[in-house]
Order: structure tokens, then C-alpha cells, then sequence
């Protein structure tokens, strides 16, 4: 058998001649090496306020860190522009400048020449950029001065357009013409024509003076948002970007595509990219919840940072260089990136909220991208030069001493707030202060009080105003103030504070003694201009009392920080926290009616 199977195999017959060889069809080149996405990088910042210079602190085991910093952001940037260049576009979500004494000092001065040596495409228009009214020491347009003229002063010296396309003159229902632009923006990256809008809050009346915007109105959101995108898109913009000054608050941070933490009732950008059709817009960088978001909302991404420069967000979007469209699945984001010349070699990085705990803090450069952090030379010998007639004031001790850190509290009765309202009141020869806690931007360290230190805590040149006003209107006038989010801070008054399905209430008030307030009695209550202005959810009570019985403060010579000071110095006793009590938050009881879908907490951002 195995001889006849190899004889088989010997005489297997010979192969058939080979068929000639038909080469394969051409291959297109796109389909040998399809080209690569175009790449667009959007560094977004928001609510500088200022800060210019980097934020200083002193953890618990007596390390120094700093975090911020614009010369240390340009090192950030540098980075970025040499990874992708062409393809960087630098925005901002608003609120430059109002907050440090070098800012107010130069009325945002300082700020636009170190934004425009960082290269700014555009910024929204932020609700503090009313706050310095007129150019000059007035912050309110009075006596004929224009309301718009330190913003004005600061537009012309800017080469990137500060925008609010939401914003109209109550006169011509159009953009003001001094704004110097319609509120939008095209420019090109990578050969990607890019339309940009800018949006403001529609509270801005109620979180600036409202005085300085009387003559403009604030349109909601959304409506002029896809407008405005569908006309950019038909100028023949390819991917379309907001940066609004509108923002929102997350509780989780872990899954960027996870937006379910994003609470409706405090974020104006939630509210808004839930009423867009989805794609309307292909990035946001968001401002004024001063709150870190990283996240996808609706399929676009949204970033936002704490503010105070310390920290900087970014989003990467693909365009399909053929059907010139945004590749949604490749888009990527990093909300918030903390600015750090030097970082714990452990944690990695400098942000003193997360290295309170630490033991031993040990620092090292700061690397990004795998490159060192270089903080900026030129930027920062332009901001010392700048910075130098500042220093003086900043340090100037005042007199006063402060034992322990006076801290703030945004939702309930705080040191901080305690001592100032008592202040006011004593100043004012009141009955009663009231002192929005959204108004105190820093704490009081421990030590010898400086200008600079009260500053940081009172940085907006309010005048002090006292309201004349009955025991029904002062009721009015609490029930208004307490029906918001956040707390007002009280002198001269106990009042307890209900909060049902997360709406606040007044629930009770007496006076500070615990007796009930007096039926016929005429009370004075001093609080900041600002709120007897309107701001602050009063305007509504304000409108309903006679005129004479509102005293602006606007022939004083002394601001509410300067006539604190001056009583302090005259009092010259140290600035103690008193008994805590006189502010007491309760939760409302199974009683709490049922809060219909989507409404619970629902209030108007800061």
C-alpha cells in the first residue's frame, strides 16, 4: 500500500501553467492614509477679578505654596502653542477685573495689558466689568458721568472684543455701539473658520450696581443663543464656541460624560444647553458660579474654574478636515488644571485645598505635558513694574488687630459677617445692618490689619446707605432678602430662616435682645449701596417705599471699607467674632409641600 501511494505521488501530473497576474485596482490616496482630524485647542479661564499675581497660603504645617499667577499661566501657554501651534484660541468666561487693589487702583488697567500680552481672542462680558461705573473715583453714573466710562476705557485698550451679544440698549433694542462689536467674533485656527459668541448673565442687574445698567436690558439666554449660532454658521462659521458668563455647579467630578451631578436650580448653563437642540454649540467656556466643571452637558463640553486665575480649563475638538464638521466622539476636556510654578512632589500640586492635610509637603517643579512649568520673565517684570505702586498701599497697617482669622460663609452666619454688620451698624448710628454675604470675597487672617487684607475682603467701592423704614416694610424687606440663595449677614436683629424643598424662607425675626419688633417704630437700616440700590433680590420692596426714605450715601465722603476703617481706628479695639446665634437656619418638616419637578432651589446665581 505505501509503495503504491508513493508511487502515486511520483506520477501526479505536472502544475497547469500559472495565469498571468492581474495587479490589484489603484487604492485612493485617502484611502492609503485618510488625513488627520484638525485639532483645535480652547484654553478657557474665568472670573480673574484681578489676580494677576498668584494667591499665597500657608497650610497648617506652616508650608508656604502660591497657585495662579499670570506670568506662571503664560508658562501653561507656551506650553500648549508649541504642542499645537495655529490651533490654540484663548478665551475667557468674564469678570476680570473687580477684586484686588492693583485691579481697582488702574480700573482693570493692569489686567487688560497682561490679557493682552497673553494673546485673548475674546471674552464674555461679566457683571463686575459695570462695577467702576464712571472713569474716576465714582463707581455710580450720577450727576450726568457716564456709567459705561472706566468699561469703555478698558475696551479701547483691549485687541480682543469684550462680548455680550444678549445685551441691548433699552433705546435701540440693538448692542450698544460702544461695546465695539455685535457680540460675536469668527476667527480661523488651523484652517478652521471658528465662530464665537459672548453671553451675560441676565442677572447682571441684580450682581452690579444696578444704576450702571439701567439703560440696558439682559435677554435670556437660550433664544439669542441659537440665533446667533444659526447666523454665524450661515457666515460660514464651522465649529461655533460660546463664552458666556453663565456657568453651573457639579458635585461630581470623576466622569466628565456623567453631567447628572450638575444641579438644574443654581446653573444658568444647564437651564441653557437643556433648551438648544443638541449641537448648537460645540464648546462652552463658562463663568460666575466660580465653581470647577469639567463636563459634558448635553453632548457639549462645558468648562469652568474657581477663578482667581488659579487654574485654567481646556477642551480639544476634532475637525474632520473633508465634511468640515466637529468629530463629537474625539472631543476632550480638563475643567480645571491648577496653575502651579511648584507642587508637592506627592499630591502634584500646589492648590492648598488639597494639601491642607498633608503632613509633609515637600515641593518641586511643576511639570505639564511632560514639560517644565517656565513661569513668563517678560510677563512678570511687566506686572512688578505695574504692581510696584501698589505694594505700599496693600501693606499699609491700619491699627487694628485681628486674634483669630475672621472666616466667611456664604450659607449661613459667619464671623467675618458678624463683625462687619456690627461695624456698620456702629458706624452708621443704625438699628439695624444687613451686608450680603456674596459681597465679603476673602477672609480676615489672623495678625495686624492692612489696607491690602480688608481690601481682598471689600473690594467694591460701595457708599454706605441707610433705608428709613416701618416695621411692616422692614418685614418686606427681610422676607425678600431671606427667599434667596446664600444668606444675608445681620447686625441688631435675631432671625431664624426656614428652608422647605431648598427654598428659603424667613420664618421669624425680633430684635437682638429676643423681644418682638415694635408695631409702630421707624427703623434705620444700613446696608452697602449696592442692595439699596436694588441688588441682592430687593429691588421689588425698594420700589414700594417713598424715595426720601432712601439715603444712597452718595455726599459721603468715606466708602463703606474706608468708613470701617476709621471706626475701627476710633474704637481702637481688636476685631473679635461675637457669641454666635443671631442667624439660625432650620429645615422645614414633613409639612414641606412637595416642590414641583425641576424647581427645588431654584434661584438666580451670584
Amino acid at each position: 500500500m505505501l509503495s503504491a501511494l508513493l508511487a502515486a505521488c511520483a506520477s501526479t501530473p505536472p502544475a497547469p501553467e500559472a495565469a498571468p497576474q492581474v495587479p490589484p485596482p489603484a487604492r485612493s490616496s485617502a484611502a492609503e492614509a485618510a488625513p488627520e482630524p484638525l485639532r483645535i485647542t480652547v484654553v478657557g479661564t474665568n472670573d480673574l477679578h484681578g489676580w494677576v499675581m498668584p494667591s499665597r497660603a500657608t497650610l497648617p504645617n506652616g508650608a508656604a505654596v502660591e497657585q495662579g499667577g499670570l506670568a506662571a499661566f503664560a508658562g501653561y501657554l507656551r506650553i500648549l502653542r508649541a504642542e499645537n501651534p495655529d490651533g490654540v484660541l484663548l478665551l475667557d468666561g468674564g469678570d476680570l477685573f473687580q477684586g484686588t487693589l492693583a485691579s481697582n487702583l488702574t480700573e482693570g488697567a493692569v489686567v487688560i495689558d497682561a490679557m493682552n500680552t497673553l494673546g485673548y481672542s475674546a471674552s464674555a462680558l461679566g457683571n463686575h466689568e459695570f462695577d467702576f461705573g464712571p472713569a474716576g473715583p465714582l463707581s455710580v453714573g450720577i450727576d450726568g458721568e457716564d456709567p459705561f466710562g472706566a468699561l469703555k476705557a478698558r475696551i479701547a485698550q483691549a485687541k480682543f472684543p469684550i462680548m455680550g451679544v444678549n445685551v441691548t440698549d433699552s433705546q435701540t433694542g440693538v448692542v450698544p455701539t460702544w461695546l465695539g462689536n455685535d457680540g460675536t467674533l469668527l476667527v480661523e485656527r488651523r484652517g478652521v473658520r471658528i465662530g464665537i459668541m459672548g453671553l451675560a448673565t441676565p442677572h447682571t442687574p441684580q450682581v452690579t450696581n444696578p444704576v450702571n445698567v439701567a439703560s440696558l436690558r439682559f435677554a435670556p439666554l437660550a433664544p439669542v443663543a441659537l440665533a446667533t449660532a444659526q447666523a454665524l454658521r450661515a457666515r460660514g462659521a464651522e465649529v461655533v464656541i460660546a463664552v458666556a458668563h453663565a456657568g453651573a455647579v457639579c458635585k461630581r467630578h470623576d466622569n466628565p460624560r456623567d453631567a447628572s451631578s450638575c444641579d438644574r436650580a443654581d446653573s444658568e448653563m444647564v437651564e441653557l444647553l437643556e433648551e438648544l437642540p443638541e449641537g448648537t454649540l460645540d464648546a462652552v467656556v463658562a463663568g460666575h458660579t466660580h465653581q470647577p466643571v469639567g463636563h459634558f452637558i448635553r453632548g457639549t463640553p462645558v468648562i469652568e474654574t474657581s477663578g482667581k486665575g488659579r487654574a485654567f480649563g481646556l477642551v480639544d475638538l476634532y475637525v474632520d478636515p473633508v465634511t468640515r464638521k466637529v468629530l463629537p466622539e474625539r472631543s476632550k476636556l480638563e475643567g480645571s488644571i491648577p496653575v502651579c510654578v511648584r507642587v508637592d512632589s506627592t499630591v502634584g500640586t500646589c492648590d492648598e485645598r488639597k494639601l491642607k492635610d498633608t503632613k509633609q509637603v515637600e515641593l518641586a517643579p511643576a511639570t505639564f505635558r511632560g514639560q517644565p512649568v517656565v513661569v513668563d520673565a517678560a510677563m512678570e517684570a511687566q506686572l512688578t513694574q505695574a504692581l510696584a505702586q501698589v505694594e505700599e498701599m496693600q501693606r499699609r497697617p491700619l491699627g487694628v488687630r485681628v486674634p483669630e482669622t475672621l472666616t466667611r460663609n456664604y450659607e449661613a452666619e459667619s464671623p467675618l459677617g458678624s463683625v462687619l454688620s456690627d461695624a456698620l451698624r456702629e458706624v452708621s448710628k443704625s438699628d439695624i445692618a444687613l451686608l450680603n454675604s456674596g459681597g465679603l470675597r476673602a477672609e480676615l487672617p489672623a495678625g495686624e490689619l492692612t489696607y491690602g487684607a480688608l481690601f481682598e475682603v471689600l473690594p467694591f467701592d460701595n457708599t454706605i446707605a441707610v433705608l428709613t423704614v416701618s416695621t411692616e416694610e422692614l418685614k418686606r424687606l427681610l422676607e425678600a432678602a431671606y427667599s434667596r440663595k446664600g444668606i444675608y449677614q445681620v447686625s441688631g436683629l435675631k432671625v431664624r430662616v426656614e428652608t422647605c424643598n431648598g427654598v428659603s424662607k424667613l420664618a421669624s425675626v425680633t430684635l437682638a435682645n429676643g423681644k418682638p419688633l415694635p408695631a409702630h417704630k421707624r427703623f434705620r437700616v444700613a446696608m452697602p449701596d449696592f442692595l439699596a440700590r436694588g441688588g441682592g433680590g430687593l429691588d421689588d420692596v425698594l420700589k414700594t417705599l417713598a424715595p426720601e426714605s432712601i439715603d444712597l450715601g452718595e455726599r459721603q465722603a468715606l466708602t463703606l471699607r474706608d468708613g470701617l476703617i476709621a471706626h475701627w481706628k476710633a474704637r481702637g479695639k481688636a476685631l473679635v467674632a461675637p457669641a454666635p446665634g443671631r442667624l439660625v437656619r432650620i429645615t422645614g418638616a414633613a409639612s414641606c409641600p412637595k416642590a414641583p419637578a425641576g424647581d427645588a432651589g431654584k434661584t438666580s446665581s451670584k
